[in-house]
């Protein structure tokens, strides 16, 4: 083909406009020709009583086309390859048996296609293949088309078929065309032809429509194409039902949208209707009937409202006025709820939600004393610091409760960006206040508790300090005058109550720390988990697991078993954990009980505890003993913890020192401090003034994997070196903490009541304590205190007559 994009394959092919003749077309006046060039077809099958436009590609079949413009009588064999792809050389394999022979009209191409005019003519089926490659040439038969039966029934299916297309008219607009055009060409009385024509109108399956090709006996050939054409005429209505409800359900939105757009036009005539500028204003209106606006404020929202009447809605700068006045309007101005002053009922609430921490809640019912007398609770901002899991958060809930005022809770752990507070400027594209706006517009009231969670886990970066921004909150001299940066008014904080909570102080910037009220949480001993334990954490429990208190019992000897050998951490979260998953196994053991155990209690005890929770992951050991070996009391993040630091003498060759145990390098000096205090007062406490000119000492604290640092062990290591040179060993439980210098003295150190805990849980109950400490020891609870033997140390004289002297 050439490069024209049209053109005539054989200009001596009949032109189109004969087809309007169908006797110019039919063979009756000649024989069809025995031999015959073939065309596949892949969608499905050419009948006698079609004519249409065919398409197919140009480059494996033009040569076949050029050769049947070669012959007299221009007819083709189109038969149905059984591969669907036409785009390849189909073999002789791959034609099915029967094809229709079809006169081909007006043949051109164009952009790698060949179409023509296919105007079929009679069945017949392949013989014996001439040619076995392209062009395809076969020798075929004409067979003859018998009745099949009596002529009435052929008759009557006639009949059948044209009743049935009748019916497929009114579906679908494209049968009437169709129809009208096999009237205009071929005589409807004939059967045979419109037998065809009716199987050429359906959309059945390529191998149906190929089955019906392949029927000669004409009452069978009926059959199959009435059946072909009542799946036809359902399919039809199933379509027109579909189309009338998508049309029914488009008219009657459309008809609802004009109705709203008339009444709208109604409504704007009569007065009764007002556009979205008007609605916004008057809605932001009605919120500030209901508050006590500052007159600074009302200027800034009078500006705005002006702003908004003019702007064009659909401007960007119409969003950012709107969403300000939206904003603005929403915060509770001069809205307050009425605080709860009485002391007893706020002491049932804290007793309510929490058992232990009597300190504790002593220290709040003393802060809200202080406020009954003055009539309101504000002005202070409270810091809760403990280890994770002692109801830091469930405490700042409980006095929001006590005082029957709004709470809002919000982690500033990892918080990085001070916009996080304070703010965006409404220059910048989505712009949205602080986190403390937030709060107030979700309370709707100006005094509510607000607690800021992990503040000692804040961070900062090149987009500011969010530290540096809370001070201005949490300052009771400034907040009264905060201002966001998205509003840029002053809003007044000073009787919001700030709760704020922390693991530890080291990481709270000073000026941000030196703002606060400190209230320490330490760590649960047994009995105080336990009483948690029953009265809070198996309740809840039961209830998410769906359980009932009859169908699992937990004795008290295994909820001591679960705290003593499964969760010795300062707090009650690991406690929980465990107490979940023995409600995890009971449930699996409750739903899969059978015979005489359906139904019956499981009794989780300390003997069977094991089956729920496995082996206990703490063993009941006492405190090491020998000759070097002394255990201190160290504070944690998780709480109090005992330490056994060990001393040895490696040999006797030359004088060193050497120390393990991932200490810090607080640590590495303490023990630095006590060799050398050591080294100068040998003689003094009872040892060899030789003992270090010749011994090579080795200190260890472990557990050597857990890194350990802090000013406090110093006291307890130079005890140990004391004992490995006097070679005595301290025969009774002992622990002790503090510091030392190189002069003896003995300072203070914190954590104390962490420690105390520590030493109790592990069954020391005389401790060694810096004197400087004595009054944080005895403003313990006297739970804790109970039973403890404290002697309290200046100097470390102090120490060695009670450890050495008394021993």
């Amino acid at each position: 083909m050439s490069d024209d994009a049209s053109q005539d394959i054989t200009p001596e092919f009949i032109d189109a406009e004969e087809l309007l003749d169908f006797h110019a077309l039919t063979l009756s006046n000649q024989a069809p020709p025995d031999e015959l060039h073939l065309l596949p077809l892949s969608e499905r099958p050419f009948f006698p009583a079609q004519a249409q436009p065919l398409l197919m590609n140009e480059k494996p079949w033009r040569a076949t086309v050029e050769a049947i413009g070669e012959t007299e009588h221009h007819m083709v064999g189109m038969v149905m390859i059984r591969p669907d792809d036409t785009d390849r050389m189909a073999g002789p394999q791959d034609f099915h048996n029967v094809g229709t022979m079809v006169r081909m009209h007006n043949p051109t191409g164009e952009d790698g296609k060949i179409q023509f005019i296919a105007e079929g003519i009679r069945r017949f089926r392949i013989k014996d293949w001439l040619s076995r490659t392209p062009p395809y040439r076969v020798r075929v038969e004409y067979v003859e088309e018998p009745l099949g039966g009596e002529e009435n029934q052929v008759k009557a299916y006639s009949v059948a078929i044209i009743n049935t297309i009748k019916d497929l008219l009114p579906l679908n607009p494209l049968y009437r065309e169709e129809v009208q055009y096999f009237v205009q060409r071929i005589n409807p009385n004939e059967p045979s032809k419109l037998t065809d024509f009716a199987a050429s109108l359906t959309t059945a399956k390529r191998d149906e429509l190929q089955t019906v090709l392949e029927t000669f006996p004409l009452l069978d050939r009926m059959e199959k194409v009435l059946v072909l054409l009542n799946k036809e005429l359902e399919l039809a209505k199933l379509q027109s039902n579909i189309r009338s409800q998508v049309e029914d359900k488009v008219d009657a939105q459309q008809r609802k949208f004009f109705l709203r757009e008339q009444l709208k036009t109604i409504q704007k005539e009569l007065g009764l209707s007002k556009d979205d500028r008007e609605a916004d204003l008057d809605r932001f209106a009605d919120r500030l009937k209901k508050l006590t606006i500052p007159a600074t404020v009302q200027e800034r929202i009078d500006e705005e409202f002006d702003k908004l009447r003019i702007l064009e809605k659909g401007s960007s700068e119409y969003g950012v006025s709107r969403n300000y006045l939206d904003w603005i309007t929403a915060l509770p101005w001069g809205v307050h709820s009425k605080d709860k002053l009485n002391l007893s009922k706020a002491r049932k609430v804290l007793d309510r939600d929490h058992d232990g921490l009597e300190d504790v809640k002593d220290r709040i019912i003393e802060f809200l004393a202080v406020g009954a007398l003055k009539g309101e609770v504000g002005g202070s901002i409270i810091l809760l610091v403990g280890p994770p899991g002692v109801g830091k958060t469930s405490i700042g809930r409980s006095v929001a409760d006590a005082l029957g005022r709004k709470f809002y809770r919000f982690s500033v752990g990892g918080m990085r960006d001070e916009a996080e507070i304070k703010g965006h400027r409404r220059t910048y594209v989505g712009a949205m206040p602080g986190k403390i706006v937030h709060a107030l517009k979700e309370v709707q009231t100006s005094n509510p508790v607000i607690m800021l969670d992990e503040i000692d886990k804040i961070g900062a970066s090149y987009q500011g300090d969010p530290a540096s921004a809370l001070l201005e909150v949490l300052d009771p001299e400034q907040n009264s005058d905060f201002q966001d940066h998205y509003l840029d008014v002053r809003f007044d904080l000073s009787k919001a109550l700030f709760v704020c909570t922390a693991n530890q102080l080291d990481s709270i910037p000073g000026p941000l720390l030196d703002r606060m009220e400190i209230i320490r949480l330490a760590g649960y001993i047994t009995s105080e988990k336990l009483a948690i334990a029953r009265h809070h954490l198996w309740p809840r429990l039961l209830e998410r697991s769906g359980l009932e208190a009859r169908q699992v019992k937990l004795t008290d000897a295994a909820l001591c078993a679960i705290i003593e050998g499964y969760a010795r951490e300062a707090g009650v979260r690991h406690l929980e954990k465990l107490l979940a998953r023995i409600l995890r196994k009971a449930a699996v053991k409750v739903l899969t009980a059978r015979g005489k155990n359906k139904g019956k209690t499981i009794t989780v005890s300390a003997k069977n505890l094991t089956e729920f929770l496995g082996q206990p992951y703490f063993q009941k050991s006492k405190p090491l003993r020998g000759t070097g070996v002394v255990t201190g009391l160290a504070w944690t993040a998780m709480g109090g913890a005992t330490l056994d630091i060990e001393a040895t003498v490696v040999h006797s060759r030359n004088s060193g020192f050497k120390l393990t145990g991932k200490l810090g390098e607080v640590m590495q000096e303490s023990a630095q401090i006590a060799y050398s205090y050591l080294s100068a007062h040998l003689v003094e406490y009872g040892a060899p003034a030789d003992f270090l000119d010749s011994r090579f000492l080795h200190l260890h604290v472990p557990e050597g994997a857990t890194p350990k640092d802090g000013p406090s062990a110093g006291v307890t290591m130079t005890t140990a070196l004391l004992s490995l040179a006097r070679g005595k060993a301290i025969k009774r439980p002992l622990a002790m903490t503090g510091e030392i210098t190189l002069t003896g003295h003995v300072l203070p150190v914190g954590g104390i009541k962490e420690k105390v805990i520590a030493a109790r849980r592990t069954g020391v109950m005389e401790l060694i304590l810096p004197d400087a400490n004595r009054r944080d020891f005895e403003e313990l609870p006297e739970h804790i205190r109970e039973g403890i033997q404290a002697h309290f140390a200046k100097h470390y004289r102090d120490v060695y007559q009670v450890v050495f002297e008394n021993n």
